[in-house]
């Protein structure tokens, strides 16, 4: 219960919560249209979809403050690739929320003139841009993390290259590719918070790429993706050791 407490208590959980649910009302109403549903039931679906939406751009309001102040904090990190990465992807993350406060008055009407459009292919491309530097972010740790496994398995390492050297070209490719793979496996099982980010930018940036334009999907695949990233934000939330840090 007092876990709970302090999740509802965050506007940051309540917002991860209404992105779950304006996600699942996208798969839900794209499932129930290829099952031919009523046009009426249909548009309540959109209809919620849409007043979640609202009211997640209602939670986000101030959240270029945080952004900036994260970015901030970033400039002092030691690791020049961290540094340039989440102060990057800080800092677009900063211009999207401001992109979306603007879009918010726009949608609530208080600019009824507003070319929404136009704000919201702005807001998506600062989205696209922080999520590529944050994947950009998790391969630079990935590789950090495989180089110290590697370090310390020398001698098993030695002993692969002496059987890579015997077999022929196609072989030691496969075998590469094989101990490669199995070598990532191995740290992202041994790093939870690492996979979660991963798995989170990898389903979120489908979001900004079909919304731009650039590799167009469908609203279920895009409904899933965002459902996805949702449920593993929330995790994050109510379990802080989950949460990628600096």
């Amino acid at each position: 219960m007092d876990s709970w407490v302090r999740f509802s208590a965050q506007s940051q959980a309540k917002e991860r919560v209404f992105r779950a649910a304006q996600y699942a009302c996208t798969l839900l109403g794209y499932t129930l249209q290829k099952n031919g549903v009523s046009d009426d039931f249909l548009t309540r679906i959109k209809q919620l979809e849409a007043h979640l939406s609202l009211g997640r751009k209602l939670f986000r309001l101030g959240n270029s403050a945080d952004a900036l102040e994260s970015a901030k904090r970033a400039i002092h990190l030691s690791d020049v690739v961290l540094r340039f990465c989440i102060t990057v992807s800080n800092l677009n993350r900063a211009m999207y929320f401001a992109c979306d406060n603007i879009l918010w008055v726009g949608k609530s009407g208080l600019i009824p003139h507003m070319d929404q459009d136009k704000w919201s292919q702005r807001s998506f491309r600062y989205y696209l841009f922080a999520l590529i530097l944050n994947l950009s972010r998790d391969a630079y740790e990935i590789r950090l993390l495989m180089e110290r496994e590697v370090c310390g398995k020398r001698p098993k390492g030695s002993e692969t290259r002496h059987a890579l050297r015997a077999d022929s070209s196609l072989q030691q490719l496969v075998l590469r590719l094989k101990v490669k793979l199995q070598l990532l496996a191995h740290v992202l099982r041994s790093n939870p918070p690492l996979l979660v980010d991963v798995v989170k930018n990898a389903c979120d940036i489908f979001i900004p790429l079909d919304k731009l334009g650039l590799y167009k999907t469908n609203p279920g695949f895009v409904g899933l993706c965002g459902l996805a990233s949702s449920i593993l934000s929330i995790l994050t939330i109510v379990h802080p050791w989950l949460k990628l840090k600096p």
